[in-house]
């Protein structure tokens, strides 16, 4: 087939045409520059690809990944005018930090179907952390190389910085086995290191090694942005901070961990600074009455220990005929600036069953003084408690009055004559009459008042929730379960007394239903997991006659008989 002269120079300017689209004189010119060469280990600088043509995609960077950690990127477009020519240039700002020293090959860049160039730069290796004349380093030391096994190791960071930084992350201190907890707020101050002029953050941890072995605490590191400190104050409002990011590193530090010693061998252990222990009652258990409960209370303060690391109080070695109902242990932990303050308390409800002395057992609570080495005892010496026969608290009758009327009499030496009157009599049995007729008036005029009041004074909407309630505890007694009682208990306590705790409930109740709410407290709170039976503690409840009530009741003066 024969193509014309015509038809071959058609085609060949159309794939003329074609070869300069697809050429690289087409193409997107993307240049590649750094901030500054060579920087050194462990300081960022800035790797800045710019365009004046819009490349032909999105570019990917995770070929700088080998060499390079990506701190930041961003993307900015400008305007440039020279020789009344405008120019748009783009460009990616990537904020880098080498990973190793040495000459490194920034590597080309794909935008699509575009390309960056190549370039490279020099990393140098510096100290860390170096001993004179740095601007930003970090120190940091342990209060004892060698503990012994959970005794309070305080470890100690500072900030040394001679320049202005704008944001910084510190890493937080690791060491396995081990329980770490910081202290107080950080504090800032000026120092003086080596001749030069510091401004100093200091930060405290406490750490508790569990295990006796050697451990490592690992390196802190701190990455902040540090200002420029060449950079013009007059730049201008809108004139963005120059900043480089740097990064430093402590030194890592070796804890020996040392069994406990000999001495406390066969003892508890608790290695601690101090430790205080006492006890408060709230009554004189010198005067107690059998069936009334009596409250101790055991609190435990240790200064250098966590919360964790406390003993139990009391122990279950009361003597016969003294009940003992243990509440729930409060537990507490405080940070100061330079300590772990850990707390412990526990309520025990004492209760006499019989009259006569109970020898409490004295409580010791042997620790470890790390600041001493040696062993010691917190001791509450023994307690005696005597209890005497509680009077009877049920309400005596009140006795008939007999209110006789003398009748006078006339004495003539040792005979007595009765003078009596027809007329007399008379008299006296009219009046006798007449007051019983208006005694009797005014009684039924003060029950009918006194009805009509209870009515007026009745809330129907209290009087069914008591029902309920009554109605709850039945049934958690019945079916012997003690958390469903409680729960009935509570809210029977919120509405009688305004107490929603059963030994404060308990403590205004009649001893015999005081006795079986501690009974159920302890089922609840003792962790011994016995049995509760439900019966008994509902029949208390249903004989039950609160103090409050009866005080109320005896305060409350009768109205009188005859009103003027």
């Amino acid at each position: 087939m024969l193509i014309s002269v015509s038809n071959k120079l058609s085609l060949f300017i159309v794939l003329f045409a074609l070869s300069l689209l697809t050429s690289p004189l087409f193409a997107a010119d993307i240049s590649v520059k750094v901030d500054r060469n060579p920087v050194n280990l462990n300081e960022s600088f800035q790797i800045i690809f710019s365009s004046t043509d819009k490349p032909d995609g999105e570019p990917d960077f995770s070929p700088l990944e080998k060499d390079f950690e990506i701190l930041n990127k961003s993307q900015q477009q400008s305007t440039q005018i020279s020789n009344a020519r405008v120019t748009k240039v783009i460009q990616w700002v990537l904020t880098v930090m080498a990973k190793h020293e040495g000459t490194l090959m920034i590597p080309v860049i794909n935008f699509g179907q575009d390309s960056s160039q190549f370039a490279a730069l020099v990393v140098n290796k510096i100290q860390v952390a170096a001993k004179s004349n740095e601007d930003l380093f970090l120190q940091v030391d342990v209060s004892n190389t060698r503990p012994y096994i959970q005794e309070q190791v305080i470890y100690t960071l500072k900030l040394y910085r001679k320049v202005n930084i704008s944001q910084a992350a510190l890493t937080e201190p690791k060491l396995a086995n081990a329980v770490i907890e910081k202290l107080g707020e950080d504090k800032n101050y000026n120092s003086d290191y080596q001749g030069e002029n510091y401004v100093v953050t200091e930060r405290k941890y406490a750490i508790f090694p569990q295990r006796s072995e050697i451990m490592l605490i690992e390196p802190l590191t701190l990455t902040a942005d540090v200002i420029d400190a060449n950079q013009p104050r007059y730049n201008g409002f809108f004139n963005r901070q120059n900043t480089r990011t740097q990064r430093v590193n402590s030194e890592a530090i070796t804890l020996d961990v040392q069994a406990k010693p000999a001495a406390a061998a066969d003892k508890y252990w608790l290695p601690a600074e101090q430790v205080y222990l006492e006890e408060k009652w709230s009554a004189d258990i010198a005067h107690t009455k059998v069936g009334e409960p009596v409250t101790r209370t055991l609190s435990l303060l240790i200064k250098g220990a966590t919360q964790g690391a406390l003993p139990e109080l009391y122990m279950d070695n009361m003597p016969a005929n003294l009940k003992a109902y243990p509440d729930q242990p409060t537990l507490k932990e405080t940070a100061q600036d330079d300590s772990i303050i850990a707390y412990r308390e526990e309520k025990i409800a004492l209760i006499p069953g019989v009259a006569g002395s109970y020898t409490l057992p004295a409580i010791e609570i042997s620790w470890w003084n790390t600041t001493t080495q040696k062993m010691e005892v917190a001791r509450i010496a023994e307690r005696t408690m005597t209890a005497i026969a509680g009077a009877n608290n049920s309400v005596a009758p009140m006795p008939t009055i007999v209110t006789e009327t003398a009748i006078p009499t006339a004495t003539d030496g040792n005979a007595t004559i009765k003078i009596t009157s027809p007329a007399y009599e008379t008299l006296w049995f009219w009046l006798t009459i007449f007051f019983a007729g208006a005694w009797f008036v005014t009684l039924i005029y003060f029950l009918s008042r006194n009805r009509k009041a209870t009515k007026t004074e009745t809330n129907p909407a209290l009087t069914e929730k008591v029902q309920e309630i009554n109605k709850a505890l039945k049934k958690a007694c019945t079916n012997n379960e003690p958390v469903q009682a409680k729960e009935a208990l509570i809210q029977w306590g919120r509405e009688q007394f305004n107490q929603s705790n059963l030994t404060k409930i308990a403590a205004q109740c009649a001893p015999v239903l005081q006795s079986e709410i501690l009974v159920l407290n302890a089922v609840l709170y003792g962790g011994k997991n016995e049995k509760w039976h439900g019966a008994t503690l509902w029949t208390a409840f249903k004989e039950n006659q609160p103090i409050t009530s009866k005080r109320k009741t005896e305060k409350e003066p009768l109205p009188a008989l005859f009103k003027i």
